[in-house]
């Protein structure tokens, strides 16, 4: 499982003092409001900082950093992504998932009409999940290379287990 997130993305300077706006990547700020400190990545290179200031705006949250006292110190950040450990991320309810502990799952066939099969067969890979307008899409590679985007819901994946490296494609006729 993915131990490191990019919860946030560094934007433009605000005010005279150094502060940044940071948008959340989750879209709930409330882990952003309780960090203390924070590595930034821009081009490659990471680093870490102690935050000084932090304060809800919105939708952003303004962050100052030690060090960053001044709107030129602070551009240099725009562009940055905000890198925390799982335990600083966005807090998962139930049937959530964090998209990094997706990726890399194999796709199994639940057997015909979604029962469970006694020999699972593995159809590929999900390389990624992608906002699409209907909702999240599961971006699968097929063993034979193709790859194929299926809605990721409840309707066609029957069981999502991380913790098992797999999830279960209950309808195959939805890689056609």
């Amino acid at each position: 499982m993915t131990e490191k997130f990019i919860i946030g993305l560094v934007g433009a300077p605000f005010g005279v003092k150094g502060f940044v706006k940071v948008n959340s990547c989750s879209g709930e700020i409330g882990h952003l409001l309780k960090l203390k400190s924070a590595v930034i990545s821009k081009d490659g290179k990471e680093q870490a900082l102690q935050i000084e200031e932090i304060a809800p705006a919105s939708p952003p949250v303004l962050m100052r950093f030690a060090g960053i006292d001044s709107p030129e110190k602070a551009k240099t950040l725009n562009g940055a992504q905000l890198i925390a450990g799982r335990e600083q991320a966005a807090p998962l309810g139930d049937d959530e998932f964090y998209i990094e502990d997706l990726k890399g799952l194999q796709v199994i066939s639940s057997g015909a009409e979604g029962e469970k099969s006694a020999s699972e067969a593995i159809i590929g890979t999900i390389t990624d999940i992608i906002e699409g307008g209907g909702g999240e899409l599961a971006e699968i590679k097929l063993s034979n290379g193709e790859k194929r985007l299926v809605p990721f819901r409840k309707e066609f994946f029957s069981e999502i287990c991380p913790q098992k490296g797999k999830v279960v494609l209950k309808e195959l006729w939805i890689l056609e």
